[in-house]
C-alpha cells in the first residue's frame, strides 16, 4: 500500500481525486447541528451555513444550507490537480457535458460547473487531495491482558470521525450514472449489483468508493459514511447517537462490497450517517478485479434486517 501521499496519483490517467465537498439544504439547522455534533463531527457556523469537518482535519467535508421543507441535496464538488483543469475542460467540451450555473447558495464560487446525467449541479475545483492516499490505521484489542482487554466505560469519550469515506448518491438510472462517472470524471467501477447499485473509486487512489450509486426515481443524498478506527468505536458511535435520541438506523452489521463493518444513524429527514471501520482500500497501482454481485451481496454479509424504508429516497417521496 502506499503511503506517501505525494505517490497517490496514477499517472497519465485524466480523473477527479475525491468527492472535495457535498451540499445539502434542510428546514431547520438547529436539527442539523443537533444531529452532526453528537455524530462526532466538528459543526460550525460558517456565514449562512453549517459546515463539516473532521476531528484535527482542516478540510471541509460539506455544507448543509436552511431551505424548502424537506432535505435536499444541492450540488457536489470533485477535487482535480491544477494540471489536470484545462484537460477536463477539453474532455467535457468533447464529451457535450452541458453546463450550467452556479445554483443558489453557490453564487460567487469558483470552479468548472455542469449538470450530471440525472440534472444533479456538480463542480470541479482545483484542490489538495482528501480522499485517502493510504489504507486507514486500524485499532485492535490487545492480544492478551491480565486484567481484562475490553475498553471500560468510564473511560469512554466521543467517538470522533476522521475522515469522509464516501456519500451514497440516488440515481434513476444506474448504468447511465456509472457511465457518466467513468467516462466524464475519470473514476472506475468498483464492483456492482445488476441495475440496483454500482460503486465507483478514484484511479489516484481511494477507498473502495468514493461514491455509490442507488437505484430510484430521481437524484437524492441516501447517506454519507465516515471513517472510525475500530469496530468498537462503531458500536461506541452507535450507544452516544441513540444516548442523543437518534436510536433508529440499521447495524451493526458487515458489508459485503467493501468490506467495512458499519452501524447506519437515521438523521431527522430518513436518510443517514454512517459509522464505517475497516473498509477496503484500492491504490493507484492497482487495477480492482470488479464484477457484477448477486442482490444479496449488495448490501450485507451479515447484520439486522434492513429497515424496509433503507433505500427510500425522502427527497422525492411524494
Amino acid at each position: 500500500m502506499l503511503t506517501d501521499p505525494s505517490l497517490a496519483r496514477r499517472e497519465g490517467v485524466l480523473a477527479v481525486h475525491s468527492v472535495h465537498e457535498f451540499v445539502f439544504s434542510v428546514p431547520r439547522l438547529d436539527e442539523a447541528e443537533h444531529f452532526y455534533s453528537n455524530f462526532g463531527l466538528d459543526v460550525r457556523r460558517e456565514g449562512p451555513a453549517l459546515a463539516l469537518y473532521t476531528d484535527g482535519n482542516p478540510h471541509r467535508w460539506g455544507r448543509i444550507v436552511q431551505s424548502g421543507e424537506r432535505k435536499r441535496v444541492l450540488w457536489i464538488s470533485w477535487g482535480i490537480d491544477a494540471k489536470d483543469l484545462q484537460a477536463f475542460k477539453e474532455h467535457f467540451t468533447k464529451l457535450g457535458v452541458p453546463s450550467c450555473a452556479p445554483p443558489e447558495h453557490a453564487q460567487g464560487e469558483n470552479g468548472v460547473w455542469f449538470l450530471g446525467p440525472d440534472g444533479l449541479p456538480q463542480q470541479l475545483v482545483v484542490a489538495e487531495k482528501s480522499s485517502p492516499s493510504a489504507k486507514s490505521s486500524r485499532v485492535f484489542p490487545i492480544e492478551d491482558s491480565d486484567h481484562g482487554r475490553a475498553p471500560q466505560r468510564n473511560h469512554i469519550r466521543q467517538v470522533r470521525p476522521r475522515h469522509l469515506s464516501h456519500i451514497l448518491l440516488f440515481s434513476p438510472d444506474v448504468p447511465a450514472g456509472q457511465k457518466f462517472y467513468t467516462e466524464a470524471l475519470g473514476l472506475r467501477m468498483s464492483d456492482r449489483s445488476e441495475d440496483i447499485i454500482s460503486f465507483i473509486h478514484t484511479p489516484h487512489g481511494s477507498d473502495h468508493h468514493l461514491i455509490a450509486l442507488a437505484k430510484s426515481d430521481g437524484y437524492g443524498l441516501h447517506h454519507s459514511s465516515w471513517d472510525v478506527e475500530s469496530i468498537d468505536a462503531v458500536g461506541l458511535g452507535s450507544q452516544q447517537m441513540s444516548q442523543a435520541g437518534y436510536d433508529k438506523g440499521w447495524g451493526l452489521g458487515r458489508h459485503v462490497l467493501g468490506s467495512n463493518y458499519f452501524r447506519y444513524i437515521r438523521d431527522p429527514w430518513g436518510s443517514y450517517a454512517e459509522y464505517s471501520f475497516d473498509i477496503d482500500f484500492i491504490p493507484p497501482t492497482l487495477d480492482w478485479p470488479s464484477d457484477n454481485y448477486p442482490p444479496e451481496d449488495s448490501l450485507y454479509v451479515w447484520g439486522p434486517t434492513m429497515p424496509e424504508d433503507f433505500i427510500t429516497n425522502f427527497e422525492t417521496a411524494k
